[in-house]
C-alpha cells in the first residue's frame, strides 16, 4: 500500500462524482497524496455536503450525459486515470425516477468510458458499480466476481448493466495499447460527511440531533458494511496496478468486510457512541430493497493484497466521531486528514 500512495504524486486524475460523499473522500486522500485532481460532477445535493465542508474547488459541475462538454474537458486535462464514481445512488429514487438512473449510470458511463478512449492518455480507468450487482437469491452465500450478475431494483439493475457494458467495451475497444478498464463492487460503505436520503447512518444522526425517534425500516436486513476508506484504499491500488501493469489487472474486483451485521445492530451501535437516541421499527410498507447481501472479498485480497483494517463496531465509532466533531464545529478537512492518517497508519 505504501508503494501506492507514493504513485499518485503528480498523477493527473480525473475523477467523477467528486462532489458526492465517497468522491470528496477519494479527492481529499488523492490531493493529499500529491496528485492533480480534476472533477466532474453535478453540484452537491445534500444541504450540507462533504464537498463543501471540506472547501474543495477542483473541477466543475457538469452532467455526464453531456458527452461534448465531458469529452472536451477530458481532452483538455489529459488525464493519467480515470475514476468513475459519477451516479445517481440510491435505490428507492431508481423506483421514482428509472429512467434518470438508467440514463445516469448506463449511457453517462459509456460517455465516460467514450471520453476516455478518445482522449488519448489515459492508461487506467476504474469504474465503481456497487454490491447489488449480483443477482441476489436472498441465500446465505458470499457473491464472487463470477457469479450471475442481475438486479432486483432499478439502480442495482442500472448497475449490473454497467458492469455487462464495461466487459463489452474491453473486449470491444480495449486493446493492448488502449487504457486498462476495470470495475469495482464494494459493500456498503459509511463514514463522516454522507447526508444523502435513506442512509442509515446519515438518518440516525440527522434524527439524535433534532431529539427525534430514529424510525428504521427492515431491522432484521444484513449488509456488507465498511467505512469508505476501506472501499477507496481498494481503488488506489487498482488504479495503480491498472496504470503500472495495464491489462493484467482489468477485471472486476470485490471490496467488502468478511463480517456482516443487521440494520439494528448498526443503529444500537450509533445510539450507544453517541451516548443518546432511541430505535424504534418503521412497519409501514416500502419498495423491494435486499434483506441478504454478502460479498466475498477473497480476490481483491490475494490479487491486489487489500484487506481491511476496521471492523464493523470501529467503522461506525469513526463515523460517529466525524459527525460528533463536526456538530461542534471542527475544523473538517483537518479532521478529515486525521482520519486519512490514521487509516494509512494502520497498513
Amino acid at each position: 500500500m505504501e508503494q501506492t500512495l507514493n504513485f499518485y504524486k503528480n498523477k493527473r486524475i480525473f475523477l467523477t462524482g467528486h462532489s458526492g460523499f465517497k468522491g470528496s473522500w477519494l479527492n481529499l486522500w488523492l490531493t493529499s497524496l500529491g496528485a492533480d485532481v480534476f472533477g466532474y460532477s453535478l453540484e452537491p445535493e445534500t444541504q450540507p455536503a462533504l464537498y463543501n465542508v471540506l472547501n474543495l474547488k477542483n473541477g466543475i459541475f457538469a452532467d455526464i450525459l453531456d458527452s461534448e462538454m465531458l469529452e472536451r474537458t477530458m481532452k483538455a486535462f489529459k488525464p493519467d486515470i480515470v475514476f468513475h464514481l459519477a451516479a445517481q445512488p440510491l435505490v428507492r429514487k431508481s423506483y421514482r425516477e428509472p429512467v434518470l438512473t438508467y440514463q445516469t449510470n448506463v449511457i453517462g458511463t459509456l460517455n465516460v468510458l467514450e471520453a476516455a478512449r478518445k482522449c488519448g492518455t489515459v492508461k487506467g480507468f476504474v469504474n465503481i458499480t456497487t454490491d447489488k450487482v449480483y443477482e441476489n437469491k436472498e441465500e446465505d452465500v458470499k457473491y464472487k466476481e463470477t457469479d450471475p450478475l442481475g438486479g432486483y431494483d432499478m439502480y442495482s439493475s442500472s448497475k449490473a448493466c454497467s458492469e455487462i457494458l464495461s466487459a463489452s467495451y474491453r473486449r470491444s475497444f480495449l486493446h493492448e495499447s488502449e487504457f486498462a478498464l476495470a470495475t469495482a463492487r464494494a459493500g456498503n460503505v459509511i463514514g463522516g460527511g454522507d447526508w444523502a436520503e435513506d442512509r442509515l447512518i446519515p438518518d440516525c444522526i440527522k434524527s439524535i440531533n433534532s431529539d427525534s425517534l430514529i424510525n428504521i425500516r427492515s431491522p432484521r436486513s444484513v449488509r456488507p458494511w465498511q467505512h469508505v476508506l476501506e472501499p477507496l484504499a481498494g481503488y488506489l491500488i487498482l488504479g495503480e496496478r491498472l496504470y503500472n501493469y495495464g491489462n493484467r489487472y482489468a477485471e472486476s474486483f470485490n471490496f467488502g468486510p468478511d463480517e456482516v451485521v443487521t440494520v439494528k445492530d448498526v443503529a444500537d451501535m450509533v445510539c450507544e457512541l453517541y451516548g443518546k437516541g432511541t430505535v424504534v421499527y418503521d412497519e409501514s410498507e416500502h419498495p423491494h430493497e435486499a434483506n441478504l447481501l454478502m460479498l466475498d472479498p477473497g480476490k481483491a485480497k490475494s490479487v491486489l493484497g487489500w484487506k481491511m483494517r476496521y471492523d464493523t463496531k470501529t467503522a461506525v465509532q469513526k463515523t460517529v466521531e466525524w459527525y460528533k466533531e463536526y456538530y461542534e464545529g471542527a475544523d473538517m478537512k483537518v479532521f478529515s486528514l486525521k482520519q486519512i492518517e490514521d487509516y494509512t497508519n494502520e497498513i
